[in-house]
């Protein structure tokens, strides 16, 4: 079976379609075949992919614009406790979720949504913050994000450039790398050493450059998850598996994209 840099997309349990990558793999349990018995049991397919993500999306946008209003409103008023307090519990619980997820391998509507839910919440205390500092960085952030995912969509399906297995072990110790980097400079914060690595000089720059590109090809491996997916005929119910792979990237995605077009455009 193919594996992504996404961990959500790692040691997916296989399927029993014929020639696919997931023989052998029972959606509803392992020992017991494969049938199609209702709409519950029909295989995947593209538009379930579509319409969950999008689902996965909209949740994150309505929370996210709900959050952002509210924390622009706090930091204006002076209480930016609450909205530190709010990002730091979002950012626990989303994490928790996420591993939760991606270990189980819990295909749920449920779990997606909420995870989804409680990253907008996360990302919304961040563009409150960023929208205060530098209005309109939410809007160009969005559509930066959107026309990423747009691109890469488009390169995927082209075959501009092709999934090989040489390319996800590089987008894999690139991510891993970028998790690394963050971590010790988080480390090095703390103890109040300054890398740069994440400041806004041109070292900083750089590095969020870098690490949109990560993201990007990312979400390639993701399209290329999901499409394995579908071709091996996996019940349409882990569509919402793959939204949230793909929701984990995006998030990640304008995460980096708001910061940097705020440092970019910040005095």
């Amino acid at each position: 079976m193919r594996t992504s840099s996404n961990p959500a997309f790692r040691n997916l349990p296989v399927g029993r379609a014929a020639g696919g990558p997931y023989a052998g793999f029972d959606q509803r349990g392992y020992g017991a075949p494969q049938t199609a018995t209702g709409a519950d049991d029909r295989p995947m397919t593209v538009d379930d992919v579509v319409m969950k993500t999008g689902a996965a999306i909209g949740t994150a946008l309505l929370t996210g614009i709900v959050t952002a209003v509210w924390a622009r409103g706090e930091m204006v008023a002076g209480t930016s406790g609450s909205v530190f307090g709010a990002m730091i519990v979002a950012l626990l619980i989303g994490f928790g979720l996420a591993m939760y997820i991606s270990f189980k391998q819990k295909a749920s509507a449920g779990l997606t949504l909420a995870y989804s839910a409680v990253e907008g919440v996360f990302l919304g205390t961040i563009t409150g913050l960023f929208e205060l500092l530098v209005p309109g960085v939410a809007l160009q952030a969005i559509l930066g994000t959107a026309l990423v995912f747009i691109a890469m969509l488009v390169v995927y399906k082209t075959g501009a450039v092709k999934v090989t297995p040489k390319l996800r072990k590089w987008v894999m110790g690139a991510a891993m790398a970028a998790l690394g980097l963050m971590v010790v400079n988080l480390l090095l914060a703390l103890l109040g050493v300054e890398t740069g690595l994440r400041g806004g000089g041109p070292l900083g720059i750089i590095v969020g450059l870098v690490f949109i590109g990560i993201a990007a090809f990312m979400l390639l491996l993701d399209f290329d998850m999901a499409d394995n997916m579908i071709r091996a005929g996996m019940s349409q119910k882990w569509a919402w598996f793959a939204a949230f792979g793909l929701m984990t990237t995006l998030v990640w995605l304008y995460f980096e994209m708001i910061r940097l077009l705020a440092l970019l455009q910040s005095d």
